[in-house]
């Protein structure tokens, strides 16, 4: 090969893994431990339901059937029905929508879904950018954001939740918001810590003698090197927010009715207990539980194993 010429060489291309290896790579480190293979499957199972959710039940979320309130499980409503008639089959697996993924509940009544995802997803733009100025730059800017960001962990977590969502009002957007506000503290400690390594290393030092701006040193050479740990938490921030969700839903401060929000079914059901009827606080209970514990199991296995190479 000719001097200047910046074609790769057979050696180089076939050194260098292709897209789908690389992918393969990733889901082994997932299947080599029974923890987050356990964790995947809950959670595929959750998007799976979530998506295809029109499919899976001839009834939608808000359809009333006055004949069968508060039934248990039959072959016409297989997990039953609440108060009200509504198939509880239907509100769950919509429900799910509302935390996972970004889908209209029903043609009639049109409600952004994965508000968990993109609660954490803000809160990780934001936490992200904040920990890495911290940690890069130091001094006094590492000061008044860190004290300021302590001053928003020193508030019982539900509390905050509380205080926000009664300052904004009951609604999607509020809730991502207040899942935002709770979650960038703790993302940004973790950014700092992790840039506070890293800034140290001899690359970083080879960059800023090459002449690098600093936000291309943060964003490019430093973020790309924390991905990993920053992946785990945010997989256990996600099993956090929706039980935040659940938690706002079932105090009436989450998102509004008819939405089949999994902690407001939790809080209708949770009336017709004694009465013979525990189904309608049955299921999203445990809807929420195994989500939640889905994530943990997935964060944790990806954390073992990859600490295994490191």
């Amino acid at each position: 090969m000719e001097v200047g010429d910046q074609s790769v060489t057979p050696v180089e291309s076939e050194a260098r893994p292709s897209r789908l290896k690389r992918m393969w790579q990733g889901l082994s480190i997932v299947f080599a431990s029974k923890a987050a293979t356990v964790g995947l499957i809950i959670v595929l199972f959750w998007l799976f339901v979530a998506v295809c959710a029109p499919f899976l039940t001839p009834y939608t979320p808000l359809e009333q059937d006055w004949k069968a309130p508060n039934q248990g499980p039959s072959s016409a409503h297989i997990l039953g029905t609440d108060e009200l008639g509504r198939d509880l089959w239907s509100r769950l697996i919509y429900g799910a929508r509302l935390v996972l993924v970004v889908l209209p509940i029903s043609e009639s009544f049109w409600l952004p879904g994965g508000t968990a995802l993109w609660g954490v997803f803000v809160g990780l733009l934001v936490g992200t950018t904040l920990g890495l100025i911290s940690g890069y730059y130091g001094g006094w800017i590492d000061e008044i954001v860190m004290r300021i960001l302590d001053a928003m962990m020193a508030i019982p977590v539900i509390l905050l939740y509380l205080l926000i969502m009664a300052a904004l009002g009951a609604s999607a957007m509020n809730v991502v918001i207040a899942i935002t506000i709770v979650g960038t503290p703790g993302i940004a400690r973790l950014v700092r810590s992790l840039t506070l390594d890293i800034r140290t290393r001899e690359y970083i030092r080879a960059s800023e003698t090459r002449g690098e701006s600093p936000w291309y040193i943060m964003f490019v050479e430093i973020l790309p090197n924390a991905r990993g740990p920053i992946i785990v938490d945010s997989m256990l921030r996600v099993g956090y927010a929706i039980f935040a969700m659940g938690t706002l839903g079932f105090l009436g401060l989450g998102l509004p009715p008819p939405s089949p929000d999994w902690g407001s079914m939790v809080a209708k059901g949770r009336e017709f207990i004694l009465a013979g009827s525990p189904w309608a606080a049955l299921w999203p209970s445990l809807a929420i539980a195994s989500l939640v514990v889905g994530l943990n199991l997935l964060a944790d296995g990806l954390r073992e194993e990859s600490m295994r190479y490191q």
